[in-house]
């Protein structure tokens, strides 16, 4: 049994992940520990910045992570040490290895010998007493003769005809032995991970045929190096039979590394046998198992860097500039059904929607300029949201002319609709308008997204928001979670306001959740808008433990309790209360006036519990209470005499709007319908590695054409410098 002290393994993985993020220990355990009391990261990162020794969201998820891989490996570890120790095989000097051992790879190869094994070539000759001749080519022994002792193992009756067949059984004894060996695994491992060349070739069905993955046909490259976009285009292709991939190795000098491991003696009378052992080991056993781990860690780093170019894409559209409480009417470009209208209120809420025709002749024409005109003299909008689809463009520029004709100030905004239909078509759009047709819904999410994008946007699923890369070739659980840390993230930094926010987004505040969100609207339409944060405690489900991780997060403006409309956590009202009463006035009279809060005394209040880091809170959310991180909103740009490919030329200048940034370079919206490329290397004047470190989702760019590819409909565009 193994005589590992069962207390250690808590305290050991908290030390390794300490060592590995350069992160003190203590911070360390003090997270495991408040998420393991069920502490959201929002609320970690927010307000126990004295525990974490102030850690952000990004160094608490990565801590997380950790925990997660090295608690999964502690389990494992149990496991097998049960299971090599049932076995009567558990040695102090194996214990310790498998004790010390913190790499879920180098963990298996541990266990390999002692995994049960099928019915394989090695089992076979095992069956056939060729175990002890097996021993004897591995120990190479100085005098013997291999033929003589092959012919001794001879027995037909169990299936070794000639001395040649039972030097053959034994080497594939030897050969899985081989294969079992951690040392030998290692250095193959290196030799595919380090210098392991990835070949791809066409496929004889597609030899002749144009395909999208002319550019891999004869592609090699070193596998470590390989850009995660272009892995899972290569799988891609693979999967759907287009091309055959490859990961090769130097076999030769491979397989003399192995004999120096094993080591083979040349000058002895087993050292040939020997070395066909150890080269049947690599090409049968070593090979395709190692070249199988090696395409699976690809896909590992691909994904995660897919991921993360994904979740980078979605935090810049979820914090996007909203314009705010305006009323809004949205249009939902159609031509041939016709471009649906929607007017909603400051609110979002719905007032009113029609159908007008664009291109059906100057009868429709003028009907739709009369709607049109009648709409905003009637409900005065502050602005016109018009979706960016098909025909989007001319639909802005009608809703333009109709705005100067009347002479109001009414912006005209283009608003990427990707996803719109996707809302539409959901169960949420149903509930919400269950008597609506799926075009009016969508042109209502319009409307709204110019509004708020982050409170309309999470009703979308994130992947079909249309913002990554391969987005459909990612493994789904990695995909799901991590684009939901980011939707907790960019929720959590805004707020929420408590007594507008439906149901989908009130679900991703920290410690809510979809069922206790729809309880909380349910409260809400039954009694009336929330007067204050402790009422959320009347709301069934809703316990003090899910009160102390969302009640920060909810904002009730106009409500009873100042401080409830700011980010300062009700656990700390007393203390404000106190700073308050110690500079003899009322706590409306400190928000918002930082000359009072300058009066403060703050590290007088600093106590076990509260730090500079709380306090330092405190003092900004009373300068600025409920501020929105978000930028300013200010409204797109496009030039009118551009609408389509067509108009745009080599050399012309245009200005445009970042839509999704890969690893390859960023997509740029300039106003044709269709999106252009700016290459990596076109991104800036200096050399850029990641595109993200220049560019982002949403921002505003000037670039110049360089080349336009109308069959293709494909659009390259500089953002360097003349």
């Amino acid at each position: 049994m193994s005589s590992r002290d069962p207390s250690d393994p808590t305290t050991a993985i908290a030390r390794r992940i300490a060592d590995e993020c350069k992160i003190a220990l203590p911070s360390v355990v003090a997270v495991v520990t408040l998420r393991a009391d069920g502490a959201t990261v929002p609320f970690i990162a927010r307000y126990r910045k004295e525990q974490t020794r102030g850690l952000d969201e990004v160094a608490i998820r990565t801590i997380e992570d950790k925990h997660s891989y090295y608690s999964e490996l502690e389990a494992r570890r149990r496991v097998i040490l049960k299971e090599i120790a049932s076995q009567g095989k558990l040695t102090p000097a194996l214990d310790l290895q498998i004790a010390t051992c913190w790499v879920k790879t180098a963990l298996e190869d541990l266990y390999l010998p002692f995994r049960p094994k099928r019915r394989t070539r090695a089992a076979i000759a095992r069956e056939r007493g060729l175990e002890p001749l097996a021993k004897r080519i591995l120990q190479q022994p100085k005098v013997g003769s291999p033929s003589k002792e092959g012919a001794s193992a001879v027995d037909p009756a169990r299936g070794v005809p000639d001395a040649e067949s039972a030097l053959a059984g034994a080497r594939d004894i030897v050969a899985e032995w081989i294969a079992e060996r951690g040392d030998v695994r290692a250095c193959v491992r290196h030799e595919y991970e380090s210098r392991g060349i990835l070949s791809c070739r066409v496929t004889k069905d597609y030899a002749k045929s144009p395909t999208k993955y002319e550019a891999y046909y004869g592609f090699r490259e070193v596998a470590h190096r390989i850009a995660s976009h272009r892995w899972l285009a290569i799988q891609r292709g693979e999967s759907e039979g287009v091309l055959r991939v490859s990961i090769s190795i130097d076999e030769e000098s491979t397989a003399r590394a192995i004999e120096r491991i094993v080591p083979l003696v040349p000058d002895t009378p087993f050292a040939g046998e020997l070395r066909m052992a150890a080269r049947d080991s690599l090409a049968r056993h070593l090979g395709s198992s190692l070249e199988s781990e090696l395409r699976a860690h690809l896909k590992v780093r691909a994904d995660e860097g897919a991921v993360a170019v994904f979740a980078e894409n979605l935090k810049g559209l979820l914090l996007a500039p909203a314009l705010g409480r305006h009323m809004v009417v949205g249009l939902d470009p159609g031509q041939r059904t016709g471009c649906k209208c929607v007017v909603v209120d400051d609110t979002g809420k719905l007032l009113e929607h029609c159908v007008f025709y664009l291109v059906s002749g100057a009868g429709a024409l003028d009907a739709a300029k009369e709607a049109l005109v009648s709409i905003i003299a009637r409900r005065k909008p502050f602005a016109i949201a018009v979706g960016n689809g098909t025909h989007g463009r001319e639909t802005a520029a009608f809703a333009r002319d109709i705005v100067r004709h009347v002479g109001c100030e009414t912006v005209v905004v283009l608003v990427n609709e990707s996803g719109a239909s996707v809302y539409s078509a959901s169960d949420v759009a149903r509930e919400e308008f269950p008597d609506l047709d799926l075009t009016v819904r969508g042109a209502v999410s319009i409307a709204r997204r110019l509004q708020d994008p982050l409170s309309e946007l999470v009703k979308i699923e994130p992947k079909a928001i249309g913002v990554g890369q391969y987005q459909h070739d990612i493994e789904p659980r990695l995909l799901t979670q991590k684009l939901g840390e980011v939707v907790e993230t960019c929720v959590n930094s805004v707020g929420v306001e408590l007594n507008m926010a439906s149901a989908e987004l009130l679900s991703h505040v920290a410690g809510v959740g979809h069922s206790l969100a729809k309880r909380i609207v349910l409260y809400r339409d039954g009694k009336g808008a929330f007067r204050t944060r402790t009422e959320l405690l009347d709301v069934p489900g809703l316990g003090p433990k899910t009160f102390e991780q969302c009640a920060g997060f909810v904002r009730i403006r106009g409500g009873s309790h100042p401080l409830d409309a700011s980010a300062v956590h009700p656990e700390r009202y007393g203390l404000v209360t106190r700073i308050a009463a110690d500079l003899a006035i009322r706590i409306e009279d400190m928000i918002g006036r930082p000359d009072v809060l300058e009066r403060v005394d703050w590290p007088s209040y600093v106590s076990d519990e509260i730090g500079l880091a709380t306090l330092d809170d405190i003092r900004r959310e009373l300068e600025k209470p409920g501020r929105d991180p978000r930028a300013a909103f200010e409204p797109p740009s496009f030039r009118d005499d551009v609408r389509t490919v067509d108009d745009l030329a080599p050399g012309m200048e245009i200005d445009g709007i970042v839509t999704n940034v890969t690893a390859f370079g960023a997509f740029v919206d300039v106003g044709v319908h269709q999106d252009g490329l700016v290459h990596v290397s076109q991104l800036a004047d200096h050399f850029v590695k990641n595109p993200h470190d220049v560019v982002k989702v949403g921002d505003r760019i000037h670039v110049r054409v360089l080349e336009v590819d109308r069959v293709r409909q494909r659009i390259a565009l500089t953002a360097k410098s003349m």
